[in-house]
């Protein structure tokens, strides 16, 4: 099974996550927000863990002008920006009364290109050998499952029905077909070129890991949920570290 393969099979299995909203429909509201806040802490520390534990010294492997160095906070602070504008966006549909379908589309729209973004860097990874792949194809897919539920969710708000938020969520997902597809078609101007996406890959994990999912959780406010909340967070980053002794 050669590269692409593995790629292409990774990225089909991250789209179906899409399909993790219909958990929403399967559980109580209680059991389901009690398992999505251990699903966020455990994404934070994969995301975390593949940034520091494996992106970054994959990139540190070759020799980089101090400029490559930009790239993690061009990631940072790109994926900020996006996130302000699609929050400025729902303050203003709020303000002037724009139909909530927008809202839905919007979040469509930014979730097509994260997942776009998402197959780039597991090109990126797989190209540089199958162990990386491998672990950044389970960072994406669980940091996809708790996002995918949640952006369920804003489509039923926005009005869409069950059967119709489903197809659209999955066909927003696949969109990191597309990138994985992109990421081939310029593999070999892409190459020389990995070092800096991997960089550039570590903004945007540590982006999504500490500023979004890390706050989720530090809200807990029962000392047992805590504790345990710590534990899995704690035990992510572990596995990541014993995962960087795997040849």
């Amino acid at each position: 099974m050669n590269v692409f393969l593995y790629t292409i099979a990774s990225a089909a299995f991250i789209s179906a996550l899409s399909f993790s909203g219909a958990l929403l429909l399967l559980t109580r509201d209680r059991f389901l927000r009690n398992l999505t806040i251990f699903l966020v802490a455990l994404a934070a520390a994969t995301l975390l863990g593949t940034a520091f534990l494996h992106f970054l010294p994959e990139a540190l492997e070759e020799e980089l002008p101090e400029s490559a160095f930009l790239f993690p906070i061009i990631g940072f602070a790109l994926l900020y920006a996006g996130e302000k504008l699609l929050h400025l966006h729902h303050a203003t549909e709020r303000d002037t009364g724009h139909n909530p379908q927008e809202l839905g589309i919007l979040s469509l729209a930014g979730d097509f290109v994260h997942n776009f973004i998402d197959g780039i860097i597991l090109v990126a990874a797989f190209l540089v050998d199958a162990k990386l792949g491998f672990i950044t194809a389970a960072a994406i897919a669980l940091h996809e499952i708790p996002e995918e539920i949640a952006e369920f969710g804003v489509l039923l708000y926005a009005g869409f029905s069950r059967t119709r938020a489903l197809i659209l969520n999955f066909l927003s997902a696949t969109s990191i077909l597309l990138g994985v597809i992109a990421g081939f078609l310029v593999q070999d101007l892409f190459i020389q070129w990995i070092p800096f996406v991997l960089l550039f890959a570590v903004g945007i994990f540590l982006y999504i890991g500490a500023s979004d999912f890390v706050p989720e959780f530090r809200k807990e406010r029962d000392p047992a949920k805590t504790v345990a909340l710590f534990l899995v967070f704690f035990g992510g980053l572990v596995v990541m570290w014993l995962f960087a002794f795997l040849e």
